[in-house]
C-alpha cells in the first residue's frame, strides 16, 4: 500500500499537479458552482431579512401623506406588539388552531401509511395515487371547493349528515367550527407526508419483527417498540414541516373569509394581522417586527424540537453515550 502510495505521489509530481494546488482548484471551483445559489440566497433571502429587521425599528410606510420621512422609533414597534390585543388575539387562534393542525399533518399521514404497507392490500397503487393527488391540486381552487362543500345551507357535507339524520352546523359561519373546518381542509394536503411515512415503513428491517414476533411479540407491541422508533427520524422531520408550515399558515384562512378574519376574528391567524398592518394599512415598521416576531417564535419552538429529539428520535447508527 505505502508502495501505491508514493507512486501515486510520484506521478503527481511528476505531473506537476502540486496536492495543494489541486485542492485549492476544487474549492475553487465548488465556490463557482454554487456562487448563483450563494448569490441568490443573499439577494432574496438575507438581505430582505436584515432590511426588515432594521425597519422593525423605524416608522416606516409604504404609503404616508406625511412629508417628514421615515424616522427611527428604537423599540416602539416592539413594545406596540406586545400591548396590542389584536396579536394576543391571533396568537391565540393560531395556537387553538396548532392543537388541531399538529395532529392532522402528522398522526393521520402516518395512519393511512401505515394502512397503505399492509400486506394484502388491494389496489394498494391506486389508493396510493388516490390519497396524493389532492397535493397537486392548486390550492385557491380546492378551497373554493371546499367552501361550497361546507357551505352551511347548500353544502354537500350537511346534506350526507341530514340523509343521516343530524343537522349540520354553519361551519364557516359559526365561530365554533370555524378551526375545526380549517383542520378538515388540512387533511386535503396530508399526501406529501404520507409517502415519507410510506418510504419509512418500508425501511424497517423485516428481521425486527421477525425476532420480536418469534419472542411473543402481538400486534400492538410491535409498533410501539419496533415501528415507531425505527421511523422516529421521519416523523420528528414531518413534525419540523408541520411547525413550519403552522408559522405560513395564510392562504386558507384568507380566501375563505376575503381577508377578514370572520366571524367575530374566529379566522384570524397572526399570519392575517401580519398581512393586514404591512400590505393594507402599509405600515412596514410595525409588521417588520410582527413577522420578526413569528420568526423568533417558529425558530424557538423548532429548536425546542430539535432538543427534544435525544429523548424519543432514533437514528439506526447513532451510538450515545
Amino acid at each position: 500500500m505505502l508502495d501505491v502510495l508514493q507512486s501515486g505521489t510520484s506521478a503527481a509530481a511528476a505531473a506537476g499537479v502540486p496536492g495543494g494546488d489541486r485542492h485549492k482548484r476544487e474549492r475553487r471551483n465548488g465556490l463557482l458552482y454554487v456562487a448563483p445559489w450563494l448569490l441568490g440566497l443573499l439577494l432574496f433571502y438575507i438581505g430582505p431579512m436584515i432590511a426588515t429587521l432594521v425597519m422593525s425599528f423605524t416608522d416606516y410606510h409604504y404609503v404616508s401623506d406625511s412629508s417628514a420621512g421615515t424616522r427611527f422609533v428604537g423599540l416602539a414597534n416592539w413594545s406596540k406588539l406586545f400591548h396590542d390585543p389584536t396579536v394576543a388575539h391571533s396568537a391565540v387562534v393560531t395556537l387553538k388552531f396548532a392543537v388541531l393542525f399538529v395532529p392532522v399533518s402528522v398522526l393521520l399521514p402516518l395512519g393511512l401509511a401505515y394502512l397503505m404497507t399492509a400486506r394484502g392490500l388491494w389496489a394498494r397503487g391506486f389508493f396510493r395515487a388516490a390519497f396524493f393527488l389532492p397535493a397537486i391540486v392548486p390550492g385557491v381552487s380546492a378551497l373554493f371547493v371546499w367552501q361550497s362543500f361546507l357551505n352551511g345551507d347548500t353544502g354537500w357535507l350537511n346534506r350526507m349528515l341530514g340523509a343521516l339524520g343530524v343537522s349540520g352546523p354553519d361551519w364557516l359561519g359559526d365561530t365554533t367550527w370555524t378551526l375545526p373546518s380549517y383542520a378538515l381542509i388540512a387533511t386535503w394536503g396530508v399526501g406529501n407526508a404520507m409517502l415519507i411515512f410510506i418510504s419509512a415503513l418500508n425501511g424497517v428491517p423485516r428481521e425486527l419483527y421477525e425476532a420480536a414476533t418469534l419472542d411473543g411479540a402481538g400486534p400492538w407491541y410491535l409498533f410501539r417498540h419496533v415501528t415507531l422508533p425505527m421511523i422516529s427520524p421521519m416523523t420528528f422531520y414531518n413534525l419540523v414541516l408541520t411547525l413550519v408550515a403552522l408559522g405560513q399558515y395564510f392562504i386558507v384562512p384568507f380566501v375563505l373569509t376575503n381577508g377578514t378574519g370572520d366571524p367575530n376574528g374566529s379566522g384570524l391567524f397572526y399570519t392575517m394581522y401580519f398581512y393586514k398592518q404591512t400590505f393594507q394599512f402599509y405600515d412596514a415598521g410595525y409588521g417588520s417586527a410582527l413577522a420578526w416576531m413569528m420568526f423568533a417564535a417558529i425558530t424557538a419552538a423548532t429548536g425546542l424540537l430539535f432538543w427534544t429529539q435525544r429523548f424519543w428520535v432514533h437514528y439506526e447508527y447513532e451510538v450515545k453515550s
